[in-house]
């Protein structure tokens, strides 16, 4: 581990987030996961899918 992850651990583990941060961070997974479980039930829409993929990175 590198040790500037420590110290920003120390730093964290000083000053924790407030609720609302956390409460922010949860709800932004929250809808990650259902796009997720979403495309998981449904599938990628057609309309979505582009008629020929572009041009490649130079």
């Amino acid at each position: 581990m590198n040790y500037r992850w420590l110290l920003r651990a120390k730093r964290w583990a000083q000053n924790p987030p407030s609720g609302g941060q956390v409460k922010f961070v949860l709800a932004i997974l929250a809808a990650c996961a259902a796009l997720y479980l979403v495309d998981l039930v449904w599938g990628w829409p057609e309309w979505l899918t582009p008629d020929r993929p572009g041009r490649g990175p130079r």
